[in-house]
């Protein structure tokens, strides 16, 4: 049951509205003062005198309040609106997001809907509309958000619900308030590069074969890159922060002949062409493989870091992509006891093939691809040469190339395994399994 908005603080806010003010010390009008101590006597867990300082003025900032003298007060909402919204925000423990992705480079991407994730495009007022070009203006003079450059580009849209910090201060001043005994320097193993929604939305979209439908996969597999994300939320107490320029995205020169038979110049997106049959290699991606490929991360076989090597070799450029792709693969089929030579289990033959010889035995299986293995050890050889220092040459695209194929062969049929074969107790046996089978097969 909604609780009703206390009168103390619809009065306090109507105080502040009708009053206003043109100093240049928000914090020390009285009529923000009184509303912030009745915010502090109502909500007890919103936080010192500081941290509702930076909140509450970012509230009523959002809201529509002006406090300077070149823009006059100009409200947005009534005043019982406001109070409305500034109860609701003190009271919420999740916040709805939708991060907007553009996708640099792409051409055409098709657009496709799955589980939370949106690709499409959007109109320059659609742009405007979701962002508040105009609010975000007034609250960083001199920005412009340029949403005709911007809507030449296709979009991610992935929607998500947060949890937010108790403390008002720690949602509008994250960089303020923060744990001072935090170990600032130390390096987390699986950081991720973008919010763990999108990271979720990208693996889907790798699972699709982009290297087939790419018209220069020699040059680039991917049907697009992602230099940023820009996350909007419904907390009213949370900075808006500005969206980067559209410069940050990719441009090249271009002519057109107008009506009068002379060349003007232009910019247009640079695009990494796609093949006509993109759309239909993607068409499998919707709500029912998003379910699938939940379902298969919460599975035991995807206990390794398999999703974060995966979002790194996209992310990656050159060697080190090479080697994030080759890691996707010993994450997903590579075990810690093939490394240990007294303990590994014996090959029937009484051999006792190494580590790299295991992994590429388990990938052969998983796919059902006896040439798999011998392409595995191939790879494997080119990165333990870099990684050693040994003399080599160029690593060829078709290795680059491979490698990626390889990558993703191997993460989609640990999916079909994860979704389809008896429920293992663990990663461990599945992948011990495997191994046998592989050496079965091979004897």
């Amino acid at each position: 049951m909604v609780e009703p908005i206390s009168s103390d603080l619809l009065d306090a806010v109507d105080g502040l509205w009708r009053r206003g003010h043109t100093s240049s010390n928000l914090y020390a009008v009285p009529a923000f003062v009184h509303l912030r101590e009745v915010c502090q006597r109502l909500f007890p867990s919103a936080g010192s005198n500081h941290a509702m300082n930076g909140a509450l003025s970012q509230a009523i900032y959002a809201l529509g309040f002006r406090w300077s003298e070149a823009s006059p007060a100009k409200l947005a909402v009534a005043a019982d609106v406001a109070a409305t919204r500034i109860d609701r925000a003190l009271r919420q423990t999740q916040a709805h997001v939708m991060h907007l992705c553009p996708l640099d480079l792409g051409d055409d991407v098709p657009q496709l809907r799955f589980g939370p994730n949106r690709i499409r495009t959007f109109t320059a007022e659609g742009l405007d509309d979701l962002l508040d070009p105009d609010g975000l203006e007034r609250a960083r003079g001199g920005w412009r958000f340029d949403s005709r450059r911007f809507c030449q580009f296709s979009w991610l849209v992935v929607e998500d619900t947060v949890a937010i910090p108790s403390s008002s201060g720690s949602r509008a001043l994250p960089e303020i308030f923060f744990d001072a005994l935090e170990d600032f320097g130390r390096i987390e193993p699986h950081k991720r590069r973008f919010p763990a929604a999108v990271e979720e939305a990208l693996f889907a979209l790798l699972t699709v074969p982009w290297e087939k439908v790419t018209s220069y996969c020699e040059l680039d597999w991917r049907p697009f890159h992602l230099p940023w994300v820009y996350t909007i939320s419904d907390d009213l107490l949370a900075r808006r922060r500005t969206p980067p320029e559209a410069g940050s995205l990719s441009w090249e020169p271009a002519i057109y002949e107008n009506d009068d038979g002379e060349t003007e110049e232009y910019e247009c997106p640079s695009r990494l062409s796609l093949r006509s049959d993109a759309a239909s290699e993607a068409a499998y991606l919707d709500d029912g493989a998003w379910e699938q490929l939940q379902e298969a991360q919460r599975s035991p076989l995807f206990a390794g870091p398999i999703l974060h090597f995966v979002i790194r070799a996209f992310a990656s450029a050159g060697i080190d992509e090479l080697l994030a792709q080759i890691t996707v693969i010993e994450a997903a089929v590579g075990m810690p006891i093939d490394h240990d030579a007294r303990h590994r289990p014996r090959h029937p033959g009484n051999k006792n093939p190494g580590a790299t010889a295991r992994v590429a035995a388990r990938l052969s299986a998983l796919l059902n691809d006896p040439s798999a293995s011998e392409r595995y050890r191939a790879l494997f050889k080119e990165r333990s040469d870099f990684l050693h220092g040994q003399a080599m040459d160029d690593i060829s695209s078709l290795s680059r190339l491979d490698a990626r194929r390889l990558a993703r062969k191997c993460v989609c049929a640990l999916v079909g395994a994860a979704i389809t074969a008896p429920r293992p107790a663990n990663q461990d046996l599945f992948l011990a399994d495997l191994l046998q089978s592989a050496w079965s097969i091979s004897a």
